[in-house]
């Protein structure tokens, strides 16, 4: 699966570029989805990869959008929210379309006063949601906010990307809005944290980006180990937060990964399975058939 990098993006979509863009700071770009797909028409799909940078999109009309190993239909308005870290693509389904999105490193929103960092944020947290159906008139809200970011970034105002900043922040709080407020406002007690400490754990050793890489930590008690709990502490604490055990969300991870490799990359089956954890072919054959009644090869060939 290919990483597209920003460097890679703008030698695709060139003819997009503003003037006077600053790159110094971190980096931000907004752009009209209409004109990309000016440039999507001309090149084919819109490729389904992990980028090196951020990305969030308001789409306006019918579209499926494909984020890791979900589906979801968007029928008139939505808002998505892409990280580097999961791969994602949108198929538009009428010819109506509209909408804009923006892309940034981390870097760009380092220096904004409140010093929360993008993974810190409720709308980047692993589990959380990242792709919104908007009524008319939150679209109409956030098609305002990207009408200001394209007048600023065409000014010639020597603070505008202070202020684009500003926009960007204002955008990402309002997805946050549009979570569940159990998404938001999770207490802070010790299960909690133990909870909150695991899932971070898991979400490091993703994604899984060459055949020679693999997962070091496979089992409840990796991480219980490395998280300093009794393995049976920690079952009970994610079964209270979650509703599920060590083991399971272990499983549905591997298998959310698995899912990916298969679906947008060429590595043999056994490449796949050596890289998350499993010595021998059939054993990681009956897991994946186990969880998804489905073998790896039936999966692949469904695609």
């Amino acid at each position: 699966m290919d990483t597209t990098s920003l460097d890679k993006f703008y030698q695709e979509t060139s003819f997009l570029i503003p003037k006077d863009i600053n790159k110094e700071i971190g980096h931000f770009n907004v752009f009209d989805i209409q004109d990309m797909l000016v440039k999507v028409k001309k090149s084919g799909e819109m490729p389904y990869n992990r980028r090196a940078y951020y990305k969030i999109s308001l789409i306006r009309g019918r579209n499926k959008a494909e984020y890791a190993d979900k589906t979801i239909d968007i029928e008139r308005n939505g808002l998505l929210f892409a990280t580097p870290k999961i791969p994602y693509h949108y198929l538009p389904q009428d010819e109506q379309q509209a909408g804009a999105f923006c892309i940034f490193t981390e870097d760009f929103l380092s220096k904004n006063k409140s010093g929360v960092s993008l993974e810190e944020l409720p709308i980047y947290k692993p589990g959380g949601y990242p792709i919104f159906q908007l009524s008319d008139e939150e679209a109409d809200e956030i098609a305002l906010l990207f009408k200001k970011m394209f007048k600023e970034i065409e000014s010639d105002y020597v603070f505008k990307y202070d202020l684009l900043r500003n926009y960007l922040l204002e955008l990402i709080h309002y997805g946050q809005k549009l979570q569940p407020a159990t998404v938001l406002h999770s207490s802070h007690n010790a299960s909690a944290r133990v909870s909150a400490l695991f899932i971070e754990l898991l979400e490091r050793q993703f994604p899984i980006e060459s055949p020679q890489q693999k997962l070091n930590l496979r089992t409840a008690k990796d991480y219980a180990d490395r998280l300093a709990v009794h393995v049976n502490h920690l079952n009970k604490v994610l079964k209270e937060q979650t509703g599920k055990t060590t083991t399971e969300l272990i499983s549905n991870r591997v298998v959310q990964e698995a899912k990916i490799l298969l679906k947008q990359t060429d590595w043999n089956i056994s490449e796949i399975a050596y890289s998350l954890g499993f010595e021998q072919l059939a054993h990681f054959s009956n897991f994946f058939k186990k969880q998804t009644q489905l073998a790896p090869n039936e999966l692949r060939n469904h695609i």
